[in-house]
């Protein structure tokens, strides 16, 4: 159930700055307290570049949490192709990715829990968006967990895809970039007892 529009989607400078500027300041403030109004004069540019681009707030936001997640997604699928070939390399290398997201200075938690925390409605096309964006996740995490030989694969995946969540929401709650190597830890043990 996708919300997009039939305006442009072709990649021009002024799409991609609104874009970054929304995602930005959307990430950093919730996309319920920032107005059209703010991320046009942060962005300077005029009402016009938006409505040509986007009929609306909520396909802004799609699409900066589309933006953002195609590149988290080649961030991690950089790091996990750096490991080469092992798949449990390419697991452990996935943890590293988030402990390094985590003890990054712009780290303020996840733009898709935060998206869905503030759309909690499951039609809201902005739900879906984020639904898309997660269910990635856990297709990632059953292709890596099938290669390793894991026994259910898939209902794996949804749990250590939990474990990665919850590190998530720890580590912005409590400031500890840290709270990973316990996921870390209780994933690696979940898969040798699922092997």
């Amino acid at each position: 159930m996708a919300a997009t529009s039939s305006k442009s989607v072709e990649s021009t400078p002024k799409r991609d700055l609104l874009l970054d500027t929304a995602g930005d300041l959307f990430y950093r403030d919730g996309y319920h307290a920032v107005g059209i109004d703010t991320i046009l004069a942060e962005a300077g540019l005029a009402k016009m570049t938006l409505y040509h681009h986007f009929a609306s707030k909520e396909e802004l936001i799609i699409a900066a949490l589309e933006r953002r997640g195609r590149k988290i997604s080649t961030a991690i699928g950089a790091a996990l192709e750096d490991a080469g070939p092992s798949p449990r390399k390419r697991l452990l290398a996935l943890f590293d990715w988030h402990e390094q997201w985590f003890g990054s200075k712009d780290f303020n938690g996840c733009a898709f829990i935060r998206a869905v925390g503030e759309y909690p409605e499951p039609k809201s096309p902005i739900h879906q968006a984020v639904i898309r964006q997660k269910q990635a996740g856990r297709d990632r995490l059953e292709v890596l967990l099938t290669e390793m030989g894991v026994s259910s694969p898939g209902k794996m995946a949804i749990q250590v895809h939990m474990l990665l969540e919850g590190a998530i929401v720890g580590a912005h709650t409590f400031g500890d970039p840290g709270i990973i190597k316990n996921a870390r830890e209780a994933a690696l043990a979940l898969i040798k007892a699922g092997q």
